[in-house]
């Protein structure tokens, strides 16, 4: 075997890297993660400098690793600016540090990409070995959302887990949206109806469109709405218009854009993205504020989309308790690091026994209030 970085994805033929690939996992693929590249998403400029790890035997790739050279802490979603911070009272430097990650996607998925090989533990030995090995001189290294088995290994390698917490939607098997309704408690189901109804009641009516069907034009529209809603909250776009419709165009199977129009005018929209098993949200965006259409855009059109469509989970992005109520159960996510600096190391170990303990009963909570009558939770292990 023989490992190899490169700071392009330019560098990797998209079939050998989208071989690794697993099917519910388009924002692993070439095509993704190239156009970020492309497109100036990831760059010097917005602190995610490419350093992807890659395995080769006998000249074919085996193992893949996306990871970025990280100058701050945006775009992550697995917070760690008081980790910052502790290095910086101490006089030591946070950043840079190397991160194992899909730029601004909080998505639980492989980390360490081996396909179907033969010796995949060994090939994502390799992969973990590449990625200390290139953090050599950093103060840390971090996996963000490993799904269950990269979690293990990297544990098995040393690396120091974190427990965080986001709030997903199950569909056991759903008939359609009434069927998903009648498995709640009678007030949580009627404050969704009484949702849908405002939305209905203002006039608004709902697109559903794949990549195939999404025009330029309705790229634009979305775009202004995803950059507006960043500039309005501090934050910063960084995903360009030209990604978008470059996504449209490279996977448009796995677009899934709901448009909101008010008397033939778009006034807001959102973004999910599908893979073979589960349905992602990812961007919102609103020209003015109407009851009760964030929760239709966002979440009841994706429920409704993955009952329609045969898919086991809905993830619509991090945080929000506010998803609980609407059917969208706590689930623990993961991330996984390595610290260079010996005293950090066991400082952060310790820190991270006590902050488990908390998040373990957080999700116990959060679990207390699941909307669903008695018998029909479909929530996921904390485990």
């Amino acid at each position: 075997m023989r490992s190899l970085t490169v700071e392009s994805l330019v560098e990797v033929p998209p079939a050998a890297w989208n071989a690794l690939v697993d099917g519910d996992q388009p924002f692993l693929r070439h095509e993704v993660l190239a156009a970020m590249e492309r497109h100036g998403c990831v760059g010097v400029a917005t602190g995610w400098q490419p350093r992807h790890q890659l395995v080769y035997r006998s000249g074919v790739l085996v193992g893949a690793c996306p990871s970025y050279v990280k100058t701050n802490s945006y775009g992550e979603l697995v917070f760690d600016w008081a980790w910052a911070d502790a290095y910086r009272r101490a006089g030591l430097p946070y950043y840079p540090k190397l991160v194992a990650a899909v730029p601004y996607t909080p998505i639980t998925g492989p980390r360490l990409l081996a396909g179907n090989v033969a010796d995949a533990s060994t090939v994502k030995d390799r992969l973990i070995d590449g990625v200390v090995a290139a953090a050599q001189g950093m103060s840390t290294a971090h996996w963000l959302f490993p799904d269950s088995p990269d979690r293990d290994r990297l544990e098995d390698k040393g690396m120091l887990t974190r427990l965080g917490c986001q709030f997903h939607w199950h569909n056991p098997g759903y008939r359609d949206f009434q069927d998903f309704l009648d498995q709640l408690v009678a007030k949580k189901r009627k404050n969704i109806l009484r949702e849908r109804r405002r939305v209905q009641e203002a006039g608004i009516e709902l697109e559903v469109l794949d990549g195939h069907a999404a025009t330029e034009a309705h790229w634009e529209v979305f775009h202004d709405f995803y950059r507006d809603t960043f500039l309005r909250l501090g934050g910063y776009p960084t995903l360009s218009e030209a990604f978008f419709k470059e996504l449209g165009a490279s996977l448009p199977d796995t677009v899934v854009l709901v448009l909101a129009r008010q008397a033939r005018r778009y006034v807001a929209g959102a973004l999910s993205i599908r893979g073979k098993r589960s349905l992602y949200g990812r961007h919102w965006g609103c020209r003015q504020s109407f009851d009760g259409l964030h929760f239709e855009a966002c979440y009841y059109q994706g429920i409704e989309y993955c009952i329609r469509h045969g898919l086991g989970r809905f993830e619509p992005g991090a945080q929000g308790e506010h998803k609980v109520s609407r059917g969208f159960l706590p689930t623990a996510t993961y991330s996984s690091h390595w610290v260079a600096h010996p005293a950090f190391r066991q400082a952060i170990r310790r820190h991270l026994a006590v902050e488990r303990q908390a998040m373990v009963e957080y999700i116990e909570e959060m679990r207390s209030h699941s909307p669903y009558r008695a018998g029909t939770s479909t929530a996921a292990s904390v485990a």
